[in-house]
């Protein structure tokens, strides 16, 4: 019986940490990883391999992880995908701001891999994704 992995698309331009997110996360064997390093890379990645959920990061060049989301939110074929915002950004105005765009959660880096398997997983749940 072949097993459909979770399609987790990871838009950040801190390569390493990108890497680091895909390897641990795929290491558990029910994850395959995308890996997008700006947000209109993101933008593109999302509507060629329509993940089932995303990890945003804030604080990028040009465009900004609040932009990439709103403009995920406006496209038919991705509102619906659910967003973790993962950033380094701590203040509660980011946390607010991010919450009205429509994310499904926040998480601050670093991040433990236990921790964001279990908020992945339970957001998937909420949009009645099995896991």
């Amino acid at each position: 019986m072949v097993v459909k992995k979770i399609k987790v698309l990871i838009i950040d331009d801190e390569k390493d940490f990108c890497y680091f997110v895909k390897t641990n996360l795929e290491l558990l064997g029910k994850y395959r990883v995308i890996i997008a390093t700006s947000g209109w890379k993101g933008i593109l990645a999302a509507l060629w391999h329509k993940p089932d959920l995303m990890l945003l990061d804030i604080m990028m060049p040009r465009t900004d992880g609040f932009e990439i989301l709103k403009k995920m939110k406006k496209y038919e074929k991705t509102m619906s995908i659910p967003v973790i915002m993962l950033t380094a950004r701590d203040e509660d105005t980011y946390k607010i701001k991010a919450a009205g765009l429509y994310d499904e959660d926040y998480l601050i880096k670093p991040v433990q891999v236990d921790r964001l398997k279990t908020k992945i997983e339970t957001t998937l749940a909420r949009f009645g994704k099995k896991i």
